[in-house]
């Protein structure tokens, strides 16, 4: 038996410089938001909330049924919004609060169970999703954030060059895996790491989880199956197929 609630925030902002207004592109004839929010809905998120600065977003919240946060439009990242969205949910610090990116329209209930099962081990902090892959040009393409971990399951570093790395005469690894950008966080670590100014990592490989890595956190990651395809410029949405 759990002794924690889990409550879902999806970050939606409309300015994106590489796809403006992306929350509210239509697949299928539905808007990518109500995409994300109706798939997580069936979960076993105690409440579920759309957190956005723009009020475009907030309405086509409401015309779907869904409930919307606004909050403010100096955050730099969906951390920070979810960390101010969350205190309207009022969560104890040892609830978890799962942060759904809204351009993860393929996202389901099992990659929401896997994040919220990993903090029945009291010593996680926040967690994370990564999937295994062979591909060589995943491994290079800069845009797919590759992870290693150590033996428990934490993770020791993201980047966007191939890690490990092949040195020549070295081992290969048994598995290389890449980040899924979809995190949980227990609420008084969410509270302490929205705090926390931006670190020289971060700044390198602009990489806001580094940031919490190098403040000393943990980031528990769990590999999963999922093949989702996060919705990043309009041709990603061109190729994406999805149904309800």
């Amino acid at each position: 038996m759990r002794d924690f609630n889990v409550f879902g925030i999806i970050p939606a902002r409309y300015a994106s410089s590489r796809f403006p207004g992306k929350p509210l592109a239509l697949i299928n004839g539905k808007p990518m938001v109500q995409w994300v929010y109706e798939r997580v809905q069936s979960s076993e998120v105690r409440d579920l909330v759309v957190a956005t600065d723009d009020e475009r977003i907030a309405r086509c919240v409401r015309d779907f049924g869904g409930r919307v946060v606004m909050t403010s439009p100096d955050h730099a990242s969906g951390t920070d919004r979810c960390g101010e969205a969350a205190l309207s949910l009022e969560p104890n610090d040892n609830d978890v609060v799962i942060n759904i990116q809204g351009d993860e329209p393929l996202i389901s209930t099992k990659e929401i169970h896997l994040l919220a099962s990993a903090f029945k081990d009291r010593s996680v902090q926040i967690a994370t999703l990564v999937n295994p892959f062979t591909d060589a040009a995943v491994l290079q393409n800069p845009n797919v954030v590759k992870v290693v971990m150590a033996k428990n399951g934490n993770v020791l570093y993201f980047s966007r060059l191939p890690i490990p790395y092949m040195r020549e005469g070295g081992t290969p690894p048994a598995q290389y895996y890449r980040h899924i950008g979809v995190y949980a966080y227990r609420y008084g670590v969410l509270k302490q790491i929205v705090q926390l100014p931006t670190s020289g990592l971060e700044n390198s490989e602009k990489l806001e989880q580094l940031r919490w890595l190098e403040n000393g956190y943990t980031i528990r990651a769990l590999a999963c199956d999922y093949q989702g395809i996060g919705v990043d410029t309009p041709e990603d949405l061109a190729k994406l197929a999805v149904s309800s």
